[in-house]
C-alpha cells in the first residue's frame, strides 16, 4: 500500500496537473493521511499510555541515594531515614486489587479506543468513496455535455443551411442557437461542479486545497458481496466494531465499579532496604553496637477500617453506566441489522435501475442505427441523426448514474458487513 501512496504522490508531483487518483488510491490515501484517521490514531495512543501510567505503581522500583549528612551530638533523621553514606530501597506491589482492576479497565479502554480509531477509519473510507464517485459523475457529465455540446452544433449548422434554402422557418435557427447556448451554460455549471467535488475530495484525502484531483474513469469489478440477505446481516453483527466498542466500554465499566468497590480491601506491599552508615555521625557513641552494612526486608500492610461512601457511591455510578450501554449495546444490533437490510434491498433496487437504463440506452443506439441506414436511403436528414445521438448521450448519462448508485449501494453494504477496509489492501 506505501508503495502505491509513492507512485500517487510522485505522479501529482508536477505543478499544476491534477492528480489523476483510482479508487482503491483514494481510499488508500484517506486511510493514511485523512485528518480525522489521523486524530483517531492519537487518541488511540493516549490509550495505550494511560495503561502505562495505571501500571506503573505495580512495577517493582529501586531508588538509591545518600543522606550524608554531619553529625553533633545525637543522630537525627534525614529525609525521615538515619543518615547513611549509601541508602538504597525497593519496594513491589504484593496485593492491590483495586489497582489491578483499574489496570484491566485500561487495557479494555485502550482496547475501545482501537475500535473507535478503526470505526472512524472505516466512516472516512466509505465517505472518501462517495465523493470518488460523485466526482467521476461529475466528470462523466461534462464529457456528455462536451458531445451534446458537439451534435448541437451540427443540428445549428445543419438547420442554417436548411432556412437558407427555404426548407424550413428562421425561427427553427434560433431555437437551435438556444439550445447551443443552454447545453454550453450547463457545460459551465458542470465543470464548477467538478471543481467543488475535487475539492471535497482533497480535503477529505488531507491534501492541500489547491491540489488539483481528478478521477480516473475506471471499469471496476463488482466487489465481493454475502451470497444473501440472511447472510449479509450475520456478517454485520458478528464483525460490526461498534458492537465490539460497545461490549468493550460495557466490560470496563464493570470493571470500574469492581475497582472501587475493591479499594475497601488491604494492601500488600515487599519493601527491602540498606543502609551503608558511618561512624561520624556518633552512633558509637549512643547505640551499644554499631555496624556499617544494614538491610531489612519486610512487608507494608494498609487496612482500611472504615467503609469508602465516596468509593461505594462511584462503583453505583459505573454500574449504572453499564446498564446503559447494556441498552445501547441491544439497539446498535437492531439498527445494524434493519440498516443490513435496507443495504442489501438497495443494491437490488440498483440493479434493476441499472439493468432498465442499459435497456433503453440500447434501444436509443438502435434507433441511431435505423436513422444513418435511412439516411443512406435518403429518408432521414442529418438533423434526425444528431437529434438521435443527443438523446443517446442522455441515455448514456443515465445508465452512468446508475451503474454508480448501484456502486454505492455495494460500498454501503461492505461498510455494514466491515468489509469496506478490505478494498484498500
Amino acid at each position: 500500500m506505501h508503495r502505491a501512496l509513492l507512485i500517487v504522490l510522485l505522479a501529482g508531483g508536477v505543478q499544476g496537473e491534477p492528480r489523476v487518483l483510482t479508487l482503491k488510491q483514494s481510499l488508500a490515501l484517506a486511510a493514511e493521511q485523512n485528518p480525522e484517521v489521523l486524530l483517531a490514531r492519537l487518541d488511540e495512543q493516549k490509550a495505550q499510555l494511560a495503561i502505562r501510567i495505571i501500571q506503573e505503581p505495580l512495577i517493582p522500583k529501586l531508588v538509591a541515594g545518600s543522606g550524608l549528612a554531619y553529625t553533633y551530638g545525637m543522630p537525627m533523621s534525614v529525609e525521615g531515614s538515619a543518615p547513611t553514606v549509601v541508602q538504597a530501597r525497593a519496594i513491589r506491589s504484593i496485593w492491590d486489587p483495586s489497582r489491578g482492576l483499574m489496570l484491566a479497565k485500561a487495557r479494555e479502554d485502550a482496547r475501545s479506543s482501537g475500535l473507535e480509531a478503526a470505526i472512524v477509519r472505516d466512516e472516512v473510507l466509505l465517505r472518501t468513496a462517495m465523493l470518488h464517485l460523485d466526482l467521476e459523475r461529475a466528470q462523466r457529465a461534462v464529457e456528455a455535455a462536451r458531445r451534446q455540446e458537439e451534435h448541437l452544433q451540427r443540428i445549428e449548422a445543419a438547420v442554417r443551411i436548411r432556412v437558407e434554402e427555404g426548407r424550413q422557418l428562421p425561427i427553427d435557427a434560433r431555437r437551435a442557437t438556444v439550445n447551443l447556448m443552454q447545453v454550453r451554460r450547463r457545460l459551465s455549471a458542470l465543470g464548477n461542479n467538478v471543481e467543488a467535488h475535487s475539492l471535497a475530495l482533497a480535503q477529505t484525502l488531507g491534501l492541500d486545497p489547491n491540489d488539483g484531483v481528478r478521477a480516473a474513469l475506471e471499469q471496476r469489478p463488482a466487489p465481493a458481496l454475502p451470497e444473501g440477505e440472511q447472510e449479509a446481516v450475520a456478517a454485520a453483527l458478528a464483525s460490526s466494531k461498534e458492537i465490539r466498542k460497545l461490549e468493550s466500554a460495557l466490560a470496563a465499566k464493570n470493571l470500574e465499579a469492581r475497582a472501587h468497590r475493591a479499594s475497601r480491601w488491604p494492601r500488600i506491599d515487599l519493601i527491602a532496604q540498606y543502609g551503608l552508615l558511618a561512624k561520624f555521625n556518633n552512633y558509637s557513641d549512643y547505640f551499644s553496637r554499631f555496624q556499617r552494612h544494614n538491610a531489612q526486608l519486610g512487608a507494608s500492610f494498609q487496612v482500611p477500617l472504615f467503609g469508602d461512601d465516596a468509593a461505594a457511591a462511584r462503583a453505583a455510578q459505573a454500574e449504572v453506566e453499564a446498564r446503559r450501554l447494556m441498552i445501547l449495546t441491544r439497539q446498535a444490533r437492531s439498527r445494524i441489522e434493519s440498516d443490513t437490510r435496507a443495504a442489501w434491498r438497495r443494491i437490488r433496487d440498483s440493479e434493476a435501475g441499472r439493468d432498465f437504463a442499459r435497456m433503453d440506452l440500447e434501444l436509443a443506439r438502435e434507433q441511431v442505427s435505423v436513422l444513418l441506414a435511412q439516411q443512406a436511403e435518403g429518408r432521414a436528414g442529418l438533423q434526425q441523426i444528431e437529434q438521435a445521438r443527443l438523446e443517446e448521450q442522455d441515455k448514456w448519462l443515465a445508465l452512468y448514474e446508475a451503474e454508480a448508485e448501484l456502486e454505492r449501494a455495494r460500498l454501503n453494504l461492505l461498510r455494514q458487513t466491515e468489509m469496506l477496509a478490505q478494498t484498500v489492501r
